[in-house]
């Protein structure tokens, strides 16, 4: 698959567009919980519902992307993006305008955020299949590392122009609105422009595959270091907001007044994602082995320089040496667990990685903003723990030393591997 082709390109676009609106969407959320003056526990707790729903519907979305295609479930989930934003705008902008009580609108709010729980990991997930379908060994790393790369552009892109659709009239609602729109020319340009055929899908004629996949030996610790990274990059997601807003209280800021210093923690965070992604990972060539090392001992080590510089200063720079591994990290470990399993289980371990992505942001976050609200310090310090794990992983497991494209994964190449997953209508792919 070449990679500037107009395939890629839209897919990168879903992934942009998808991750730009979750970050706006996070970068107003602790503004929007504070001027209901609701708890940031609750706030962060009544939206673990959407990961739990996330979680539980990776694996069917694996599925339907082998049987429906990979193009049709990604139009699902797109839709689903656009429904959630729209109804996640319009219930913020009833509360706030007083149109609902507050406790209405907020499990309005919860609502809509769980439809993006439902259909939200339909879109990553066919995305990643069909790269995968279309790419060989060689160049999978480099695709997957690209494809990871337009979510840290959508962080770059919804912190970035959030304040801008905080306008008079629709207020903190505004980002969503804005996202549901453009999420919904996106989704034109997939129906009218993604090639649904190119590919020969043979049947496998194996009704079990994908199943129990996360503690295959050649995928478990993919999936350990996967959980346990994303679990550290939820709690520090989840905490920012409220930090921000807090540290600029000492000067006597509200929390709407602190909205554009959520805006550049946030902005610092996905540059230097996209620095790592774009630039660091190409030039250096890096192998997913090397790439989730670095990514852990990074992470950690933002979360010591956070605890270390408690200001404004010591959260952003913590911030973005946090985003920087987290660049790494993530397309180390989905690489690495792509080239670690035979062609026909593509979809399935796109459907385990989205499903940790999902676990990750479950219990986590409320775990995070809990120790927050009792000690300043705490969920870094958490992090560290957790993130220590995460490198002793990256340093000392077989398969993840052995993750590299320079290898053969197992089976790969025998007759039981087609170059594909099931069949499906979507075309003579």
């Amino acid at each position: 698959m070449n990679l500037r082709s107009p395939a890629f390109v839209l897919l990168f676009l879903v992934s942009l567009i998808a991750a730009a609106g979750n970050m706006a969407l996070q970068s107003v959320l602790p503004a929007i919980g504070r001027e209901f003056r609701l708890s940031d526990t609750l706030v962060s707790g009544a939206f673990a519902v959407s990961a739990l729903l996330w979680t539980l519907t990776s694996g069917l979305w694996a599925r339907q992307s082998d049987r429906l295609g990979r193009k049709r479930v990604v139009m699902i989930g797109l839709g689903g993006f656009v429904v959630s934003m729209l109804g996640f705008g319009l219930s913020a902008t009833a509360g706030l305008e007083g149109w609902l009580t507050v406790a209405a609108a907020f499990l309005l709010m919860a609502f809509s955020r769980s439809l993006y729980g439902l259909f939200g990991s339909a879109a990553p997930i066919a995305a990643q299949a069909y790269i995968a379908d279309r790419t060989d060994r060689s160049q999978r790393t480099q695709a997957m590392s690209l494809l990871a790369s337009a979510q840290g552009l959508g962080t770059v892109v919804g912190p970035a122009l959030a304040p801008f659709f905080v306008l008079p009239i629709v207020g903190l609602a505004g980002p969503m609105y804005a996202f549901a729109l453009i999420a919904l020319v996106v989704l034109i340009a997939v129906w009218r422009g993604l090639p649904s055929g190119g590919v020969e899908r043979i049947p496998t004629n194996r009704e079990d595959t994908g199943k129990g996949l996360w503690k295959d030996p050649r995928v478990r610790d993919f999936a350990i270091f996967g959980l346990l990274v994303s679990s550290a990059q939820a709690i520090n997601i989840g905490v920012l907001g409220f930090h921000v807003i807090d540290v600029m209280a000492v000067s006597g800021m509200t929390a709407r007044e602190a909205q554009p210093f959520i805006g550049v923690a946030m902005l610092a965070g996905a540059a230097t994602t996209l620095m790592a992604q774009w630039g660091l990972i190409p030039l250096l060539r890096l192998q997913p082995r090397d790439l989730m090392r670095w990514g852990a001992a990074l992470a950690l080590l933002g979360n010591l320089l956070t605890i270390a510089a408690p200001g404004f200063f010591g959260v952003a720079v913590g911030y973005a040496v946090i985003s920087i591994g987290a660049g790494f990290a993530r397309p180390g470990f989905t690489a690495g667990s792509s080239l670690a399993v035979r062609a026909e289980e593509q979809g399935a371990i796109a459907g385990l990685m989205m499903a940790l992505a999902g676990l990750g942001f479950l219990a986590p976050p409320v775990i995070g903003v809990a120790l927050y609200q009792l000690a300043e310090p705490a969920p870094f310090i958490a992090n560290a723990v957790v993130l220590l794990l995460a490198l002793g992983f990256a340093l000392w497991s077989g398969p993840l030393q052995r993750a590299t494209s320079a290898h053969p994964a197992e089976h790969e190449g025998t007759l039981e591997s087609p170059p594909a997953s099931q069949p499906g209508p979507e075309g003579g792919r």
